[in-house]
């Protein structure tokens, strides 16, 4: 849902040009990796983003979790000087790796990586989007509700002064038949629903950039 796909804009885009817009300051989007995840060759090799001068950097991957992101985020940060990270994980942990319980754990251990490879980085964390599978199977559906439940604990728990977290509200009005090309995955509308609901946190919380106008 953050790399994003051959063709596609990305919510990340969508933040970058309304960052372009509100925001005063400069800023400069860093991470280790560039491409979209191509699904002809079942790998993240495309560099072919609808808007190709998009400045591309990110620290995403294409079925990675909090499980898979916890080892990486603390050289992430340290090596591209990141201080703010907007993350959208968990999904993927619940559909195929981890429980709620577990889920939780790794954000745990996000948190604490990314802290101490920037004692001051601040994060702004979305819950997880109920996808076409939470319709159709309850039990996952349990798994969705209760980890959305221990990341806003975790959030709370774990917000301080020096490096503050911010709980994100669920993108408004979510539709999955209307924002996904697939039950689970964002078209252009669910783009902009998600990188609104980052900027609606940054904008609320911090007095970072501005009210989201898609």
């Amino acid at each position: 849902m953050t790399i994003g796909s051959a063709g596609e804009h990305t919510w990340r885009h969508r933040m970058w040009q309304h960052l372009c817009a509100t925001y005063g300051g400069p800023f400069t989007l860093v991470g280790p990796r560039e491409t979209l995840y191509d699904k002809a060759a079942g790998a993240p090799t495309s560099y072919a983003y609808a808007d190709p001068g998009f400045p591309r950097a990110h620290l995403a991957g294409w079925g990675e979790g909090w499980l898979h992101m916890a080892p990486l985020v603390g050289d992430a940060v340290r090596e591209t000087r990141a201080d703010v990270l907007l993350v959208s994980l968990g999904l993927i942990d619940l559909g195929f790796y981890t429980n709620a319980e577990q889920t939780a754990e790794n954000v745990h251990a996000f948190v604490a990586a990314a802290r101490q490879a920037e004692p001051r980085v601040r994060m702004v964390i979305l819950p997880v989007i109920p996808n076409i599978r939470a319709r159709q199977d309850p039990p996952f559906a349990e798994q969705v509700t209760r980890f959305n439940e221990l990341l806003a604990k975790a959030v709370a728990d774990l917000d301080t002064a020096r490096s503050p977290l911010l709980l994100a509200s669920p993108p408004a009005a979510w539709d999955i038949h209307r924002d996904t090309y697939d039950g689970t995955h964002p078209n252009a509308s669910g783009e902009h629903r998600i990188a609104g609901a980052f900027a609606q946190a940054m904008w609320q919380g911090w007095g970072v950039g501005g009210e989201y106008g898609a």
